[in-house]
């Protein structure tokens, strides 16, 4: 075995896991403690991306495109949520699923007829555009610098939950609304907060993840699912279960789709074995889901209530 390669696999496996964390842990908010099926999360993933590329474009800052893509991102959840979401609070998981699905094709079009149908594309900045030695392995630096953003947000989230006033607001909102109300604290204004808070936390999932993919329309469906998987491995409403959860997914799918193949050539033959190698590393995420509630229906790190 190639031990540098597969060094380096282990390392976009724990990058893809980082990016999946900061969708998922935006989502587990809204989902876990609002009670709010939020399928449009995957289009501020996306509209985060677009913000903050085009805003490089114009001011070449990558640090402040992101502010800008974030910011962006943040300001229009609240918008969304104060006209159309709000409503939907109040009525059961059908409706919400139905609601924000149409908020994704809206969002999709609305990037199109802005945007264009083709992909923007964006550059690394200068200073992140390089390769760190890591156990002997040159690796690059800004891969690391979605790894380390990752961590780091898990920090601050877990800190803003179980160590600040404002998280003993939202989990006492979560199961107590009326009380939290009555002692004069305004619970709309919290889930309005909260769903931004899980927004912008897409918005720089997508900020982070422009130089290294094309952004476009509908960008954000596909990661959504795996966000959903994430969460549902994880345990619904735990951010440590999610960030736990998104690393095993993201090592999951990365190494089935480096060894995969290889591992088929010695069963099948080469040409079946590469045909065949793609299409069950694509699988093998949904394979491990099916595992993991099979042996903890809950997920890994249930929320008791």
């Amino acid at each position: 075995m190639d031990w540098s390669l597969f060094l380096s696999q282990v390392l976009n496996g724990v990058q893809l896991g980082m990016l999946l964390f900061l969708l998922a842990a935006g989502l587990t908010l809204v989902f876990g403690i609002m009670n709010f099926v939020n399928l449009s999360h995957g289009s501020f993933y996306m509209l985060g991306a677009y913000f903050a590329a085009t805003a490089f474009r114009y001011t070449q800052s990558f640090l402040l495109a992101g502010l800008i893509g974030v910011g962006g991102g943040m300001l229009l959840a609240v918008v969304a949520e104060r006209v159309a979401l709000k409503r939907l609070y109040d009525k059961n998981h059908l409706v919400q699923v139905l609601g924000t699905f149409g908020l994704i094709m809206f969002f999709n079009e609305t990037a199109r007829m802005i945007w264009g149908s083709q992909p923007v594309f964006t550059s690394l900045p200068s200073w992140a555009n390089g390769s760190l030695a890591v156990a002997g392995l040159s690796y690059p630096s800004y891969r690391l610098l979605i790894i380390i953003a990752g961590l780091l947000v898990a920090l601050g989230i877990y800190v803003l939950i179980h160590r600040t006033r404002v998280g003993m607001l939202v989990r006492a909102s979560s199961t107590h609304v009326e009380i939290v109300s009555a002692l004069g604290v305004n619970a709309r204004l919290v889930n309005t907060l909260l769903f931004s808070v899980g927004a912008g936390l897409a918005a720089l999932a997508g900020w982070l993840v422009g130089p290294i993919v094309s952004v476009q329309s509908g960008m954000g469906d596909s990661v959504l699912i795996l966000a959903l998987v994430v969460i549902v491995i994880g345990g619904i409403g735990s951010i440590r279960g999610a960030l736990y959860a998104a690393l095993l997914v993201g090592m999951v799918d990365t190494m089935g789709r480096a060894y995969m193949s290889h591992m088929l050539r010695g069963i099948f033959e080469r040409n079946v074995a590469d045909a065949a190698g793609p299409a069950l590393a694509s699988m093998l995420i949904y394979l491990f889901m099916a595992i993991m509630l099979a042996i903890k229906p809950d997920g890994l790190f249930p929320v008791k209530r």
